[in-house]
């Protein structure tokens, strides 16, 4: 066992009241029941003109209704969502006159003449939905398939006021007005969650309602309006590794840290409507998405409509391989889409990504998408679409397909996206969608124009730019150490470590002397004679959604684990192996193939079913290893089957991080190194003391489909997500704080309310410059969400071990960041916190301290931020390019704001990232291209002073602004704030404050 805008002006005020009139028509709350049952879905997303509608108001009867709405379907087939809201008109009529009068608003909207009749094969209808082909106008048939998803909810949607008929034009326009930045409003069908960004949510939405509570306003107007879906999956950590009782012991201890959290999720989901919590132990929230959640096309009350979702974490892409357009959002953004705000997006650009030919032997889906995502990342695709075709697409498995849509954070993207082909419905019925579901998923998709026939001549679509890909070009690879974009192929491994260990210290050197390159750290592992080298594997897990979801690596996996056990190979016991599946599903066809056992005798028993290792919930390392490493100044590797491997990410001891397949996971972990040239140096020795390689226990394709096609069975998803909605006895034992309005405890060190409206008034506070502040950090490229918030382990050095030790909170049981996202405390503490940070104000050295410019200290980044503001100084960030790449994380722009940032002045910001500070009302400036703090020679000890107007009606989106110093220096930059809609929420001080302000008006 392991233990471990003058018309500028008229267009902000049009687009103002466009906007904030919205809310109120939201606020009419008309969604109802929750299945995540395929079909099924709210009310409001299905009405194209509910929102026109002045005259209805539901809040008071959801008050009463909402003890009486299940929010599980608990005794219902879970593929028929027909029963289930059957169930729900017996027993509430008022829900049945809703919906019947939502039904017939479809027949108001801008379009009503194609609302069109969907007939079934055998008699009857399906429903009735927007015809697209109805409009006659041949520039559809030329539209990428994701940007027809934006289009049919335009039309659904159009009101003539929320939506308009331009905006429905500039998306059949989409050729010509996506150069333009041309902003349009978007509607998701619904809301993704998980525990980590979830909790915050929750947060802000009870801290909300207690907002409009002390505004003298209804409070129960914070309700989200489309259905959220919650997947607690973020919080289980590899503390118990090794041991056939390592699920059970790992969700004890998951419980036993996070049963505050727990407990307040649970009371979200009883407290606010249209809430679905799937409780802890039940899978990846990704992998639940595409295997459970995802609806392909809702049918709601007789209207389809496409499903399309947002999401809280980055890799909610990976439901775009199911045909379904999602992406990620900051949870502040979220947060205003669940309360009824539109989304405001620009139209993008969509890249046509070609595949043709077939994988070859050995090669994975792996291999396939770190080339797909150095390919993208090297031609550019921030900000838009990527949208699939080829005759390649046939030789991907909706599995692979999934894989590659997970990684679009990784190459840049928006959207991965690959529109639903025979593929598509395969994987549906496969999953134990009925059908009847699957029919109608067809059926509507083809008569709108939105399925692909590969056995049909192609109509020719525009793309904004073109790549191509022969999947026989792919080759094994790996990613790494620091970058999920530098892929290095398997072959030039070895060389490639080496020139990592003599290159200067950055995202692929470790700067190691010539003379320390051959260095053995020997210890004792529990009595057992140990050595570690630069490149030991330390960490060996199979993780993360990106893969465990797709079957072929999976049982890859087992297969070399197999032929490793027959040919007497093993792990050693000090290398930390894991295994956390995506779903129960994939426990299920590993045994049933007989491969788990040979997994188990390597060390890669079942540690849970969540993210772990791949967020940095790897748990500790043994006491003896770390320290081997820790005294010997090892480079130590991990090697995971995950999507990130940024440095201090995966473990603070692991300062090499390889990304690879399972199978890929699971032969390193023989080899003990990733030092190892798998071409021509054996992995180890056989029980018949002839050397292995690594050709002898790499399973052939044919090997890998075998095995698949007899294990892989649909009743294994019908069980497992029957199973689901039951919870599990430490879940359902939770007790759970009655009303509307949460009890704050202030002795809480997991749930504190945030100072973000105690002190609001219905007035705006209006646009505000910068006026001599001082730099707090100075930081160079790839700054990551990692590195500003941190999700892993506390430092016991750290302002955050500080605090919550002050309150009586032992080491041992600080949990992670990620898991204290509720308390706004802690999480300001740990902003930029992270101990592989590079701030260059501290000239070279690492770690999470800067320079308090005034007095000169060397102080932790928290306290010189306290120091500034106490003394009423404002603060900016200087940074390099992509700042805020990495995972979507709210707390990267609530951490910031909290410690008093006022701007952030980089070369180029991650898309999220950007848009999360506009949302915390911070200002995004972006240096002229060519210029950055280095070439204006910027040392970051200057006051900075930002001239913004104090006008918002002055300001318009992507303006220039002039930045000017106390040394006499002037430069300009663009204002980032991209849309009208960004600079009113910049106006109001933020996006929440925003929509509390407005549904009070209204």
């Amino acid at each position: 066992m392991y233990m471990c805008s003058s018309s500028t002006s008229a267009l902000i005020r049009a687009s103002r009241i466009r906007f904030s009139s919205s809310l109120a028509r939201a606020a009419v709350s008309p969604s109802i029941s929750r299945t995540p049952s395929i079909g099924a879905s709210s009310a409001s997303s299905s009405s194209p003109s509910l929102i026109g509608y002045r005259s209805l108001s539901f809040s008071s009867s959801f008050r009463s209704l909402r003890s009486s709405v299940p929010r599980w379907s608990h005794g219902v087939d879970w593929r028929s969502p027909v029963s289930l809201r059957a169930q729900i008109r017996t027993g509430t009529p008022v829900i049945e006159r809703f919906q019947r009068k939502i039904a017939t608003m479809a027949s108001d909207s801008a379009f009503k003449d194609i609302l069109t009749s969907l007939p079934k094969p055998g008699g009857g209808e399906f429903g009735k939905f927007f015809r697209l082909p109805a409009l006659g106008d041949p520039r559809i048939d030329k539209l990428p398939y994701s940007i027809r998803i934006l289009l049919e909810s335009a039309i659904r949607n159009c009101d003539n006021f929320q939506v308009t008929k331009d905006d429905v034009e500039k998306i059949i326009d989409w050729e010509n007005t996506s150069p333009k930045q041309v902003e349009i409003p978007f509607k998701p069908a619904r809301v993704l969650l998980q525990d980590f960004t979830g909790v915050p949510a929750v947060v802000d939405l009870a801290c909300m309602r207690d907002a409009m509570n002390r505004l003298g306003s209804d409070s129960n107007k914070i309700n989200p309006l489309v259905p959220v879906d919650l997947v607690i999956d973020h919080s289980v950590q590899v503390d118990i590794a090794r041991s056939e009782n390592a699920v059970q012991a790992n969700m004890e201890f998951e419980f036993q840290r996070n049963k505050e959290r727990f407990g307040f999720l649970k009371w979200g989901s009883n407290a606010f409507h249209n809430m679905l919590v799937v409780p802890p132990g039940s899978g990846i929230v990704h992998q639940v998405n595409l295997e459970y959640l995802g609806r392909v096309v809702f049918n709601t009350d007789g209207i389809l409509y496409p499903d399309s979702v947002v999401g809280t974490d980055s890799h909610t892409t990976m439901i775009d391989g199911l045909g379904v357009a999602g992406w990620g959002v900051g949870g502040i953004e979220a947060e205003a889409t669940m309360l009824g705000q539109p989304m405001s997006m620009v139209l993008p650009g969509v890249v046509g990504f070609k595949l043709s030919g077939k994988l070859r032997n050995g090669v994975t889906a792996t291999d396939l998408v770190l080339t797909v995502t150095q390919m993208l990342r090297k031609h550019g695709v921030v900000g838009k679409f990527v949208e699939f075709y080829g005759e390649g697409m046939g030789e991907l498995s909706l599995a692979d397909r999934a894989t590659i849509a997970n990684m679009s954070p990784e190459y840049g993207a928006t959207m991965g996206f690959f529109p639903v082909d025979h593929v598509t419905l395969q994987y549906l019925r496969l999953t134990g969608r009925s059908d009847d579901t699957v029919a109608m998923i067809e059926a509507y998709l083809r008569a709108n124009n939105m399925f692909v026939d590969y056995k049909e001549p192609q109509h020719e679509r525009v793309y904004t730019s073109y790549l191509q890909l022969n999947l026989e070009d792919v080759e094994p690879c790996v990613s790494g150490p620091k970058r999920p974009h530098d892929r290095v192929p398997l072959k030039d491994m070895k060389a490639d470590w080496h020139s990592c260990l003599d290159n200067k210290a950055g995202f692929k050197g470790f700067a190691i002397p010539k003379d320390a390159q051959d260095k053995v750290a020997k210890f004792s592992f529990h009595g057992q004679p140990a050595e570690l080298r630069h490149g030991s594997v330390v960490i060996a897990a199979i993780t993360s959604c990106t893969n465990t979801s797709n079957p072929s690596v999976m049982l890859g996996a087992g297969l070399v684990a197999k032929k490793a056990c027959e040919l007497g190979l093993e792990v050693k016991p000090w290398v930390k192996t894991s295994l956390a599946p995506g779903s129960g599903v994939v426990t299920k066809y590993l045994l049933q193939s007989g491969l788990q056992k040979y997994l188990n005798q390597q060390g890669f028993q079942i540690v849970g079913y969540g993210c772990t290792t791949c967020i940095g919930n790897s748990g500790e390392l043994d006491e003896s290893v770390a320290n081997a490493i820790v005294d010997n100044d090892i480079v130590a590797a991990a090697v995971l089957s995950g999507n990130r491997n940024f440095e201090g990410r995966v473990h603070p001891l692991t300062r090499a991080n390889y990304l690879a397949s399972p199978p890929l996971v699971v032969a390193y972990a023989l080899a003990g190194t990733v030092d190892i040239d798998f071409e021509k140096d054996a992995i180890g020795t056989g029980k018949d003391g002839k050397a292995v390689y690594f050709r002898d226990i790499w399973p052939s394709n044919e090997e890998v489909a075998e095995v698949v096609q007899s294990s892989v069975l649909p009743d294994m998803f019908k069980h497992t997500y029957e199973a689901i909605t039951k919870g599990n006895p430490m879940w359902n034992h939770l007790p759970v704080p009655e009303g509307t309005l949460y009890s704050w405890d202030p002795k809480s060190t997991y749930i504190h309310e945030p100072p973000y409206f105690k002190d609001m008034t219905m007035h705006s506070p209006g646009p505000h410059g910068v006026k001599d502040a001082y730099c707090l950090l100075n930081f160079g490229d790839s700054i990551t969400t990692d590195h500003i918030s941190p999700a892993g382990s506390i430092h016991k050095d750290s302002p955050a071990a500080k605090y919550l030790m002050e309150r009586g909170v032992d080491r041992k049981d600080f949990n992670s960041y990620g898991s204290r996202r509720g308390n706004d405390e802690v999480m300001a503490r740990g902003t930029f916190a992270n101990i592989r940070i590079m701030n260059k104000l501290l000239n070279g050295e690492v770690g999470p301290k800067t320079i308090h410019i005034p007095s000169g200290e060397k102080l932790y980044v928290f306290d010189a931020a306290m120091r500034y503001k106490s003394a009423g100084q404002g603060t900016i960030v200087l940074a390099g390019a992509e700042y805020g790449s990495g995972s979507s994380r709210d707390w990267a722009a609530k951490g910031p704001m909290l410690l008093g940032v006022k701007a952030v002045i980089a070369k180029s910001f991650e898309r999220i990232h950007r848009s999360n500070l506009v949302g915390m009302g911070i200002i995004p400036l972006c240096f002229k291209p060519g210029e950055d703090a280095e070439t204006l020679g910027l040392t970051g000890h200057e006051r900075f002073t930002i001239d913004l107007p104090n006008k918002i009606s002055d300001i318009r989106p992507g303006q220039d602004v002039i930045v000017t110093t106390d040394t006499g220096k002037s430069f300009t930059c663009t204002a980032r704030f991209d849309t009208e809609v960004e600079l009113a929420y910049f106006d109001h001080g933020g996006i929440l404050p925003y929509v509390i302000r407005n549904l009070i008006k209204h």
